[in-house]
C-alpha cells in the first residue's frame, strides 16, 4: 500500500466511524430514554418495547437496499444522504415527544439511521486489503459505541434539562460529521461501481446462487441481535428487577455496550490471524452457557453483572468476525450481503426486547426468553460446524481437480 493510499484509507476508516458512531447514537436514543418516556406517558412494559423495537427494525430493513446502493454508487455519497436524512427525525422528536404514537410515527423514521452500518463496511473493505479487513472492519465496528455515548448522556441530559436537548445535541453531532464528510471524505480508488444488470435487488441473486450466503445472516441475528436488544432492555430490566434509578440503569447498560464495542475490533483481528470460524465457534459455545447461566440467576446482582459484561465481550468478538468471514467468502458482493446480513442483525435486535416482554408478562418470569437465546446459539453452532465440513469439501475436491 503506498504512502497516498494508507492515508487516504486511515482517513476514511476515521470518518467512517465517527459516521457509524453519530448514526448509532441517533438511532439508539429511545432505548436509554425509554424509562423517562415509560413514567411521563404512562407507557406499559409491552409499550416501551414496542417504542424500542420499531427504529430498530426500519434500521434493519433498510440495510439491505442501502447496501446494494453503496455497490452502486460509492459510500460517500450514500452516507452523506443518510446524515442529512437523519436530522429531520431528531428535529421532529425534539418537537414532538409527548404521546406514544409520536413516538412510533418519529421513530419510523429515526430508524433509517440504523442503516448506517450496511454502507460503511463495503465502504470501509475497498480502501484495505485481505490481510487487514478484519482488523480495519473491526475498528469501524467501535462506531457501534454512539449505544454507549447515548446511554451514558442522553439520560443525564434529559434529567438535567428536558427531553428536548438530547436530540438537539444529537442534531448538532450529526451535523458537524455531515459537513466532515461533504469536505473530506472519498471514495477508494480500487472502488468500481456494480454492473446495474437486473435491476436494482439484482445483487441479491447471490443467496439463491449461493446458498452460503444465508449462514452469516443466522449468525449476525445473533451476535449484534442479541447485543442491541440487550443494550435496549436492560434499563427496563435493571429498573423493574433490580429497581435502580433511572441514570445507573442506563450506565449499567452503556458499561455492556462498551465492552461489546471493545471486543469487536479484537474479534476482527483475531479473525485475520486464526480464521473467523474458530472465533464464532468459540463466540457461540460461550452465548448459549452465559445466557442459560444468565436465565436461572437475574435475580442475583453478582452474577447477573459477571455474566453480562462476558456476554457483552463474546457478542462483541462474534461480531467482529461475521464480517471477516463476509469479506472472505463474498468480495465480489460485499454490499449486498452486508445489507442482508445487517438487517438480520437489526431484525435480531428487534424481536427480543418483544419476546422478552411477552414472555416475561406470559410467565411472570424472563427465564425462558435466556434459554430462547441459548437455543439459538447452538443452532448457529451446528450450522457453523456443517458450513466448515463443506468449505472443506469444496476445497479438497477443488485441489483434487
Amino acid at each position: 500500500m503506498n504512502p497516498e493510499v494508507r492515508k487516504g484509507s486511515t482517513l476514511a476508516l476515521v470518518l467512517a466511524t465517527l459516521g457509524f458512531l453519530v448514526t448509532f447514537y441517533a438511532w439508539s436514543m429511545l432505548g436509554p430514554l425509554s424509562p423517562e418516556f415509560k413514567d411521563q406517558l404512562g407507557l406499559s412494559t409491552l409499550q416501551v418495547a414496542i417504542v424500542i423495537a420499531v427504529p430498530v427494525l426500519m434500521g434493519s430493513i433498510l440495510r439491505i437496499p442501502l447496501g446494494i446502493l453503496t455497490d452502486r454508487v460509492g459510500g460517500r455519497k450514500v452516507f452523506i444522504g443518510l446524515l442529512a436524512f437523519t436530522i429531520i427525525p431528531l428535529a421532529a422528536l425534539a418537537t414532538w415527544h409527548n404521546s406514544f404514537a409520536a413516538l412510533i410515527i418519529i421513530g419510523f423514521f429515526l430508524g433509517f439511521a440504523g442503516a448506517s452500518f450496511a454502507i460503511g463496511v463495503p465502504y470501509v473493505n475497498k480502501w484495505f486489503p485481505p490481510g487487514r479487513q478484519g482488523w480495519a472492519l473491526g475498528i469501524y465496528g467501535i462506531g457501534m459505541g454512539g449505544t454507549v455515548v447515548g446511554g451514558l448522556t442522553a439520560p443525564r441530559i434529559a434529567k438535567a434539562t428536558n427531553l428536548t436537548v438530547p436530540f438537539i445535541v444529537a442534531i448538532g453531532l450529526i451535523g458537524v460529521t455531515l459537513a466532515l464528510f461533504v469536505l473530506f471524505a472519498r471514495d477508494s480508488p480500487a472502488f468500481q461501481p456494480a454492473e446495474k444488470k437486473g435491476g436494482f435487488l439484482a445483487p441479491l441473486k447471490v443467496f439463491k446462487e449461493r446458498p452460503a450466503a444465508w449462514a452469516p445472516t443466522l449468525y449476525y441475528f445473533l451476535v449484534f441481535g442479541g447485543f442491541v436488544a440487550m443494550f435496549a432492555f436492560l434499563p427496563v430490566f435493571l429498573k423493574e428487577i433490580h429497581h435502580l434509578d433511572k441514570p445507573d440503569a442506563a450506565a449499567r447498560a452503556a458499561g455492556f455496550a462498551a465492552v461489546a464495542v471493545v471486543g469487536r475490533p479484537i474479534g476482527g483481528w483475531l479473525s485475520d490471524k486464526v480464521g473467523a470460524a474458530w472465533v464464532l465457534r468459540v463466540a457461540f459455545v460461550a452465548i448459549a452457557v452465559l445466557a442459560v447461566t444468565i436465565g436461572f440467576t437475574y435475580e442475583d446482582m453478582v452474577p447477573l453483572t459477571i455474566c453480562c459484561l462476558t456476554l457483552a465481550g463474546v457478542l462483541g468478538l462474534g461480531t467482529g468476525a461475521v464480517f471477516k468471514l463476509v469479506a472472505q467468502d463474498f468480495p465480489d458482493v460485499v454490499g449486498a450481503v452486508t445489507g442482508v446480513v445487517g438487517a438480520a442483525g437489526g431484525l435480531g435486535g428487534f424481536f427480543p426486547p418483544l419476546v422478552l416482554a411477552l414472555l416475561k408478562s406470559a410467565t411472570g418470569s424472563y427465564t425462558l426468553a435466556f434459554i430462547f437465546l441459548a437455543g439459538l446459539a447452538v443452532l448457529c453452532l451446528v450450522v457453523l460446524m456443517v458450513m466448515g465440513g463443506h468449505r472443506r469439501t469444496a476445497a479438497a475436491t477443488s485441489a483434487v481437480a
